[in-house]
């Protein structure tokens, strides 16, 4: 990330990108700013973009091998391909791609032994894009406001982040509409949260599993109809709660690695890592393992139609509450 801040700096850019991770804002932010450097933002006619697993390779080298129109770049943008999850010779073109050419690729996974990986990182910039550290958001969340003209404190904030969940992209939406609530008002407050944002269903899951691990089953249900008089299915917060339970156990399992590669394994930002961790230790491994078990078994009730999937979950949440943890 801060060697494509650098190339966006000084004008100087690789002739190969590969933006990956979980972070969706973060990938759209840097794509969005390579393009806007490298061919400006009105300049279609030496812009191409191709998406999705079907693309036709021998069209994308069609183009990457024309003259640019006035201009002395061309950009091809690449998402979603799936080329680096599996083998193919474009590995090969890239590593010989024409100097007027440059390729951004945006994917959420790769194969790091992937023949066009290893291209592209040799011949470019890879930057894997899973979230920002703590820090570096709240200082984000703090510049969105203060360009807005709106102030916030660190209750606040950190009050925020906990009602809204984990991704850039739902803190966007959310701050937006905080900034639109508050009019001409200065300081952002709880209040505001609380009337404007919506609730986030990772957070309510994250809610539901600390009432669990403190055996507050009430506690617990009552997350848990919020979420369903919100229209969430039922099965959907069954599979959150076992994600939910994998991630606990994943996180408690890598305690001794450092924090990103942690986030990476897990799938979770940088900034939630310690969040995680601080929950994870509330349960023995072996409670984690259970939970697990226990979601499978549910699961399997409501396939073979011996439980209704809301009595499911209910049922699920009284079990795992009354566990001794």
């Amino acid at each position: 990330m801060e060697a494509i801040k650098e190339h966006i700096k000084k004008n100087e850019y690789s002739h190969c990108y590969l933006l990956y991770g979980t972070e969706d804002y973060l990938k759209k932010f840097y794509k969005n700013k390579l393009k806007s450097g490298i061919v400006g933002d009105e300049n279609s006619m030496n812009f191409s973009y191709f998406e999705g697993k079907a693309i036709e390779l021998h069209k994308v080298i069609e183009i990457a091998e024309t003259v640019p129109f006035f201009s002395e770049r061309r950009l091809i943008l690449i998402e979603n391909s799936g080329l680096f999850k599996n083998q193919n010779d474009f590995a090969d073109y890239v590593k010989n791609i024409p100097d007027f050419t440059y390729i951004i690729f945006v994917e959420s996974e790769v194969d790091k032994r992937n023949r066009l990986y290893k291209a592209v990182k040799d011949k470019g910039t890879v930057a894997e894009l899973n979230g920002l550290k703590e820090s570096e958001l709240d200082a984000w969340i703090v510049a969105v406001l203060s360009h807005k003209g709106k102030k916030i404190n660190g209750k606040t904030l950190a009050y925020f982040k906990e009602k809204v969940g984990t991704t850039m992209d739902a803190m966007s939406n959310e701050l937006e509409k905080l900034t639109n609530y508050a009019m001409d008002r200065e300081i952002i407050t709880i209040e505001d949260i609380d009337s404007i944002c919506t609730i986030q269903i990772s957070n309510q899951i994250f809610l539901m599993i600390d009432a669990i691990a403190s055996q507050k089953s009430t506690r617990a249900l009552q997350l848990y109809y919020d979420l369903f008089a919100l229209r969430e299915k039922p099965m959907s917060i069954l599979f959150l709660i076992g994600r939910h339970f994998n991630i606990l156990l994943q996180i408690k399992e890598l305690a001794s690695e450092p924090k990103n590669e942690v986030a990476r394994k897990a799938g979770v930002p940088p900034f939630a890592v310690a969040k995680y961790a601080a929950q994870a230790g509330n349960f023995k491994r072996q409670d984690l393992l259970q939970g697990l078990g226990l979601c499978i078994e549910m699961e399997e009730q409501v396939k073979k139609g011996l439980l209704s999937d809301q009595l499911a979950v209910e049922l699920l949440i009284v079990k795992l509450s009354q566990k001794e943890m």
